[in-house]
């Protein structure tokens, strides 16, 4: 059944108001932590801490992580030593490392203070990888096995600790070393023919795994490219320290789109959601990209300067200017879009840019004469101006077609060669580049058809 969040939050803040805690915790409990959270973060701020704190303790901890940052935050603020310490040790390695990521150093110092030993050595571990990276992202929290073990063994001790594990569907085999040897599933141990078959015997030793410092948007592809549940995160030394389970590898997909949106769209890229984020925030977000594009346009205003003689000669040529930029850019546009999102999902390398301006170069050519042709009987038709100013606007616009889808195709592979995301070469760039160029084309044809 879908819940209907905002009528449900009407309900919520009309029992708080009638101090009526017991169905409070009723109607809570039976939600799911996602849409839990998503209340929390909705009512009144006086009232979350009281809201959370009628909650069952470990649903609680499972809507705390749904929950926005900022409420997080405060919550730790308001929380007393005994429930901070309640609320982590009902959490995942993982979970309370996306926390921590996204809080102040005084906050980041208490939480730790209050969990036990063995979770606070494993949290700063995790901690001290680079963000972004496999070893930031992964868990702990993991079935590990040997290869001695046989069915029985290996269920009693999913028993005993499964509980405190991320996944107990996928096993990870290793030696005394802890260097990882095998995969097993439990599927393997459900279905296997010989009831005494090992651990050794079932596994699979052909492993695909990632180190600790790959990045984790390139492991949340791999992990997606080959379907698994989890994937392993190992050391320099083959050692394996940790999982990237699935949800996580969603979240980082989800979280590397909405970032390449954002910048595509000339956007300083944020995690908080759009009603949560300031005017002063978002003006911040977007001024910068705004005026650079503005004073990037400059080239093109040079060059309609530099040809101002030329256009009061010649006045029909001035109302063809916008067409031309808007063809050109929405050219150059499609193209990066396309790179960038085949970039993002590992189908192209710099090693296939070859391919990609051959390919690129076809396709604008044969988009450049469908335009122009059409353009020139249309001008002809409909826009009443001689065969020559017809002749100019469309040879320019099968040339600006061109350098447009050309530009669009290498921009984005060569900043990504150099290390930067290629989102930034999305449309806003494009556009104007292509405006520039488009323009000095244009004048130098009509320069050498009818001699501006």
């Amino acid at each position: 059944m879908i819940t209907d969040i905002r009528e449900l939050t009407g309900e919520i803040e009309d029992l708080l108001e009638e101090k009526d805690y017991r169905k409070l915790r009723s109607i809570m409990s039976e939600l799911e932590p996602a849409d839990a959270a998503e209340i929390l973060d909705s009512v009144d701020e006086d009232s979350i801490p009281l809201l959370f704190r009628i909650l069952p303790k470990e649903f609680a901890a499972e809507c705390f992580v749904e929950m926005d940052s900022d409420h997080q935050e405060m919550l730790i603020s308001a929380f007393s030593d005994n429930e901070l310490a309640t609320v982590i040790d009902n959490l995942f390695v993982d979970e309370t490392v996306d926390i921590l990521e996204e809080m102040p150093a005084n906050v980041v110092k208490r939480v730790l203070h209050h969990a036990d030993p063995e979770k606070r050595k494993i949290l700063n571990q995790i901690l001290a990888y680079p963000k972004d990276s496999a070893g930031a992202a992964m868990t702990t929290e993991f079935v590990e096995l040997k290869a001695h073990m046989t069915a029985d063994e290996v269920f009693k001790r999913i028993k005993r600790t499964g509980l405190d594990k991320e996944t107990i569907y996928t096993c990870y085999v290793t030696d005394d070393r802890r260097k990882l040897i095998g995969v097993v599933t439990v599927k393997d141990f459900l279905t296997a023919q010989n009831e005494e078959a090992t651990v050794g015997e079932l596994m699979e030793t052909q492993i695909i795994s990632v180190s600790t410092t790959e990045d984790e948007a390139t492991a949340a592809m791999m992990l997606s490219k080959y379907g698994f549940l989890a994937l392993p995160v190992v050391d320099n030394e083959n050692r394996l320290v940790g999982i990237l389970t699935y949800d996580d590898a969603m979240e980082i997909i989800e979280s590397e789109d909405t970032e390449d949106m954002e910048i595509m769209a000339g956007i300083t890229p944020t995690d908080k959601p759009y009603l949560r984020i300031g005017i002063f925030e978002t003006w911040w977000a977007r001024i910068p990209w705004l005026l650079i594009l503005m004073f990037s346009a400059t080239f093109t205003s040079k060059i309609l300067q530099h040809f101002e003689d030329a256009l009061a000669a010649e006045t029909a040529l001035i109302a063809f200017i916008p067409m031309l930029m808007g063809t050109g850019g929405n050219a150059g546009g499609q193209v990066s879009v396309t790179i960038i999102r085949g970039l993002s999902l590992g189908e192209i390398y710099m090693r296939d840019i070859l391919r990609v301006l051959w390919k690129e170069l076809r396709v604008a050519i044969l988009c450049g004469v469908t335009l122009a042709v059409m353009n020139f009987g249309k001008m002809l038709l409909v826009d009443d101006v001689t065969v020559t100013i017809a002749a100019i606007v469309s040879v320019t616009v099968v040339i600006a077609v061109v350098i447009a889808k050309l530009v669009g195709g290498i921009l984005p592979i060569l900043v990504k060669r150099i290390g930067l995301d290629p989102a930034v070469m999305a449309s806003p760039f494009i556009t104007t580049i292509v405006d520039a160029l488009t323009t000095l084309i244009y004048f130098k044809i009509a320069s050498m058809i009818i001699g501006l």
